[in-house]
């Protein structure tokens, strides 16, 4: 499977924008849900745009992965809600990971977006990933696609639903099947299916 190119103009005629609602769920629902919605960034004068092919649950009790299971700190309120709110944060001190945060306000649950599809803006996303040498690798890891993207920390906290970040579904949906897997990349809680991936989908980070 190949990207599929979009003007954004193309593009906001083909979706809608989520509403909090959708995310104000459970985030072993939303996960899975996740996958084939549209993350769109404007920055700088531009769009960029990518499909969402794999996506983590992070829950909020029992979850030892989970930021939240540290309670509330500075870094960590935003993933209390309320949902349909970005959680950006530095992985190991090198790439930024981006979560949207779930569940009714005052329960802790994100879902990490693992990796993502471009659509629009293909050559800046491909100037963002110089070191990429396929498009597949464009965006097929949870550091690729925030630098693909242009999503750094300062969008922490970003209200999805609206603004320059937001995640939007397609009208008509092409259907897909979806794996689920244990989570990859971590050493605790590591036996949770809470792993969700497109099949067959060449841009999941693996397979």
């Amino acid at each position: 499977m190949s990207t599929q190119p979009f003007t954004y103009r193309r593009l906001l005629a083909a979706t809608r924008l989520l509403h909090r609602s959708f995310y104000e769920r459970p985030t072993i629902d939303v996960a899975p849900d996740l996958l084939g919605k549209v993350i769109v960034h404007k920055l700088a004068g531009q769009a960029l745009a990518a499909r969402i092919v794999e996506t983590e649950a992070y829950l909020g009790k029992g979850d030892l992965a989970a930021h939240s299971i540290r309670g509330r700190t500075k870094s960590t309120r935003v993933i209390f809600g309320p949902p349909g709110h970005a959680y950006v944060y530095l992985c190991y001190g090198m790439y930024e990971c981006l979560n949207l945060i779930t569940e009714p306000d005052g329960q802790a649950g994100c879902v990490l977006i693992r990796a993502v599809e471009p659509l629009v803006g293909i050559e800046e996303i491909q100037r963002r990933r110089p070191n990429a040498q396929r498009l597949r690798d464009l965006a097929s890891g949870p550091g690729k696609l925030t630098l693909a993207l242009g999503v750094t920390r300062l969008r922490n906290e970003a209200d999805v639903t609206r603004g320059a970040l937001t995640v939007r579904a397609m009208h008509r949906p092409k259907p897909f099947e979806i794996v689920t897997t244990t989570r990859i990349g971590i050493s605790v809680s590591r036996d949770l299916p809470c792993r969700f991936y497109i099949k067959d989908n060449e841009f999941v980070s693996k397979p």
